[in-house]
């Protein structure tokens, strides 16, 4: 229930009389206004007149009597700002506050109580939420200043987060205006820019609970940065929070847990909440089924980006703690298959390989098994005879591109309904999901798979030519010759490359020209166009920028800058070994290895 809306003037709100302080929750966003936004704030204040509206803010009233606060839901971008501008005219003005008149002296301190609370814990009337040092900062910055003391240590980097950068903007666009102006002037101006921002109107709206509050929050919320999906979701929660018997830090908390366990990338968090509710679709829609309503799935068919938020914004109304524990539950083991979580399992490794050969579309598949793996009986060991199994599927779906990688999602989802529907168990288990991946409909047979290896397999998928050529050189390695073909660089880039042994590039050189085509440049652009990008053609290697255009027998005896090791084809691959030992290198050579290659791959990634 909203409790009350009021229009303030700034110094109302930041009241220097005041015995109370406004809090963000650390479940709150970041502070985030850039530069524009605070040059539209300090404009909008300058050139406007006195009680310029300036925007909202929601709070809830907490604490007591004697110690009150109010929690900020939304409006603390805006409240962060205002609070930093004055604290650059504060700095400002104390630099004159010998000269003040005595009209003015009370200034200084009361601007210094707006910035200011005896009950606030941190002395600061607003204390900021506690991401990215945000608190630390403005903490460090109030004693910098003098308004405070504090032992905060200045944060490594504190320049160059938005709460000093901010800081320093408000300082620059002062002296930027003050230049030139004697003391009498500056005070004079300082004293009309505070007065601005003191007459600046704000309008506070105080609700009685986090419920009211977050569906508030949600229908004024349409400005400044768009919300996603997830960040509704956590909303949501929030707001549901105290009517399920659950605390907001807790709630935050479990939620902060969930999303450390899907790393900070967005699009594998909500590739996450697919694959959930798609997995589990079944037991998800079972509370929502009823006589009168037929629908098998009342919460959809399947997830997608466009429908994610009313299912789960279902699922959370339905049981918030129910609902936690499962998400979270599935959280950490989706960790495992992105390999955030470091632990070492059975079948670690068999997850780095699946994926190196981009086999997340099966993630749905392996959390329902590793979710129920007591209710299925099945064991670590066959859980990691399915993570390979998976990847040799993809192997072949990969290179040939069937099926379609709009059908992977109806794929996995019907092979977990064919599970419950027979009630497998075990090794039933494991039968039924190699019969259905298997299916002609669901798998590229020999002939297609061989035809798409045949072909130019470089420039129809990178990503999985790669793959299938590390596997082929790590398959002579032994513990003692081991080397890691996926590290790579602080750049994020591969070490070991895809490496073309008859160059790709147009501009053939004279070398290759009378090599691969007795110098017949015409020939030799034909060969370019058919052969370049065959799999006999490619191989890896770990420094494939300083071979490039090279003749082959300088990329064949290529050494390291100290001249003690070889780092062309000579490196000790055993993809390389072939071709280490060649004097030149022909069409023929290409079909030839094509060939062997191709037979090579066929037989280790026969399916099932």
């Amino acid at each position: 229930m909203i409790q009350s809306v009021n229009k303030y003037h700034i110094y109302e709100i930041l009241s220097s009389d005041g015995n109370f302080y406004y809090t963000i929750p650390k479940y709150q966003r970041e502070y985030t206004w850039s530069h524009r936004e605070w040059e539209a704030l300090y404009d909008d204040i300058s050139e406007n007149n006195d009680e310029y509206f300036i925007g909202s803010i929601i709070c809830i009233p907490l604490g007591d009597a004697i110690n009150p606060y109010l929690e900020v839901i939304d409006g603390q971008q805006r409240l962060t700002t205002i609070s930093l501008f004055l604290t650059a005219i504060y700095t400002r003005l104390k630099e004159y506050k010998d000269d003040l008149s005595e009209d003015d002296e009370d200034v200084i301190p009361s601007l210094r109580k707006s910035l200011k609370s005896k009950n606030s814990p941190n002395e600061m009337k607003l204390v900021p939420q506690v991401q990215n040092f945000n608190k630390d900062d403005f903490d460090y910055l109030l004693t910098e200043v003098g308004l405070r003391k504090s032992t905060v240590p200045k944060r490594a980097y504190y320049p160059m987060r938005k709460i000093a950068r901010c800081y320093t903007y408000f300082l620059k666009r002062l002296d930027k205006e003050m230049e030139g102006m004697d003391g009498h002037n500056a005070i004079n101006f300082l004293l009309g820019k505070y007065n601005k921002v003191k007459q600046a109107m704000l309008v506070k709206i105080e609700v009685s609970t986090h419920s009211d509050a977050y569906v508030l929050f949600e229908s004024l919320n349409n400005r400044g940065t768009p919300l996603t999906a997830i960040d509704l979701m956590k909303n949501l929660i929030m707001a549901r929070a105290e009517s399920n018997n659950l605390t907001i830090d807790d709630c935050f908390n479990r939620w902060q847990m969930l999303l450390g366990n899907l790393s900070d990338d967005y699009g594998i968090q909500e590739r996450f909440f697919r694959h959930y509710y798609n997995a589990f679709k079944h037991r998800l829609n079972e509370p929502f089924q009823s006589t009168n309503d037929r629908k098998k799935d009342p919460l959809g068919v399947v997830a997608t980006r466009s429908n994610l938020l009313n299912i789960f914004e279902s699922l959370i109304n339905k049981d918030l703690p129910s609902f936690l524990d499962d998400i979270l539950l599935c959280g950490q083991i989706y960790s495992w298959l992105i390999l955030q979580d470091s632990t070492e399992t059975t079948y670690r490794k068999a997850l780095e390989d699946l994926d190196h050969i981009q086999g997340a579309p099966s993630y749905l598949l392996l959390m329902y098994v590793m979710r129920n793996k007591k209710e299925l009986t099945v064991t670590e060991d066959q859980i990691n005879q399915l993570i390979r199994l998976l990847a040799k599927y993809f192997v072949r779906r990969n290179i040939t591109d069937y099926p379609n990688t709009r059908d992977l999602t109806r794929i996995f989802m019907d092979i977990i309904s064919k599970i419950e529907e027979s009630n497998s168990v075990g090794n039933d288990v494991m039968t039924l999901i190699v019969d259905i991946l298997s299916i002609p409909a669901n798998c590229a047979s020999d002939e297609q798979f061989r035809r798409s290896l045949e072909g130019d397999v470089y420039k129809d998928n990178v990503g999985a030519t790669r793959y299938i050529l590390c596997k082929l050189a790590e398959s002579a390695m032994t513990q003692e010759t081991w080397t890691d073909l996926w590290r790579r660089t602080d750049k994020k880039v591969f070490v070991w490359t895809i490496e073309h042994i008859f160059p790709e590039g147009e501009n053939i050189p004279q070398c290759w020209v009378d090599m691969i085509a007795n110098g017949d440049k015409n020939l030799a652009q034909k060969y370019l166009e058919e052969y370049t990008h065959k799999i006999g053609n490619l191989t890896i290697t770990g420094y494939n920028s300083t071979l490039g255009n090279k003749s082959f027998e300088e990329k064949r005896d290529r050494k390291s800058k100290d001249g003690k090791r070889f780092i062309g084809y000579k490196n000790g691959l055993e993809i390389n070994r072939g071709i280490a030992t060649k004097d030149t290198w022909t069409i023929e050579d290409i079909k030839t290895r094509t060939t062997a290659l191709v037979d090579e791959l066929i037989e280790i990634y026969e399916f099932p």
